[in-house]
């Protein structure tokens, strides 16, 4: 018989999907001997970093419950006003911090539509989507912003020690913290709560209103953190920039085997979704494959692991 400790740990999402991802390098490294090298190992993570850091925050949103489909455009329009402040003041902790305020501040705003207006998170998220990204156009009047310092640019482009990329570094700092505070926090026992049964988290004492608020407002800082991380690695900041991170965050927090349900997922396993997902796009343009056909495999990926969690509630 398998010991009981052994049964334990496969049945852990995150040892699960950390066995898939392994299983995925061992089978793309006999397809290609440029794939399971240092380089490309590091630029794998490097691409992980942006939609890695927007997928912590959607993690959460999803636990409680609720979705956002708005996390593209709000990366795009916090990085322009950063972009702007930077570009007219050359200051750059004042850039930084405007970024990450304005994610927070629309999050917040996602949170009023959701929480005080009753508009479900669905249709909520979905017209900050477009409010958002209005924005970011109006913004800078549709040009993209060059010119940035180079300090900014250290943060996507630098690395520690010269061998361990600053937007790595980030990811991993961002996923201790959501780690943390999932586990470990009152705040993120409620956030469960909330997305196992949330008429009962309100009859038991807990204020949905402040939490919902919270956890949208904490989806939009991150997608701040993770704009500065994509304006300083391509050295420009895009008004257009973030389309489709909506749908590929899901994916990641999906394929993470967090219930779209509401109540279940783990933080370290949406990391390795998000790896998983880079994996692909990574593999499939090392081995050549038609960049179009991307979209159906991921998408393929996705339906997938919804249907397994489905299969899993009715075992």
């Amino acid at each position: 018989m398998i010991p009981r400790q052994i049964r334990a740990a496969f049945s852990n999402q995150a040892v699960s999907m950390f066995l898939i991802l392994i299983a995925m390098w061992l089978v793309l490294s006999r397809l290609s001997p440029y794939f399971l090298t240092v380089g490309n190992i590091s630029e794998i993570t490097l691409q992980t970093a942006v939609i890695g850091i927007i997928a912590a925050g959607s993690t959460l949103i999803i636990i409680s419950g609720g979705i956002d489909l708005s996390v593209g455009s709000l990366f795009a329009c916090s990085g322009v006003l950063g972009g702007l402040v930077l570009q007219r003041t050359s200051n750059l902790p004042a850039a930084l911090l405007t970024t990450i305020l304005c994610g927070g501040l629309l999050g917040l705003v996602n949170g009023f539509f959701i929480t005080r207006l009753r508009v479900p998170p669905f249709i909520a998220t979905l017209g900050m989507l477009g409010i958002a990204r209005g924005l970011a156009l109006i913004l800078s009047r549709g040009i993209p912003i060059f010119g940035l310092s180079p300090q900014y640019l250290w943060i996507g482009q630098g690395k520690v020690f010269n061998v361990i990329p600053v937007p790595t570094i980030i990811l991993l700092l961002v996923f201790a913290l959501v780690f943390f505070v999932a586990h470990y926090t009152r705040f993120g026992r409620f956030i469960y709560a909330i997305g196992s049964n949330a008429e009962a988290a309100v009859l038991s004492g807990i204020n949905l209103k402040l939490v919902t608020l919270c956890i949208y407002a904490g989806g939009g800082l991150l997608c701040g953190v993770a704009s500065i991380i994509e304006g300083a690695r391509l050295a420009t900041i895009q008004p257009a920039g973030g389309s489709g991170y909506e749908l590929s965050a899901i994916g990641a927090v999906v394929i993470g085997g967090t219930s779209l349900f509401g109540g279940e997922g783990n933080v370290v396993a949406t990391l390795i979704g998000a790896i998983i997902e880079t994996t692909i796009r990574n593999g499939l343009n090392i081995l050549g494959v038609n960049a179009f056909w991307q979209y159906v495999v991921n998408g393929g990926v996705i339906i997938a692991a919804v249907a397994v969690d489905q299969l899993k509630r009715q075992l």
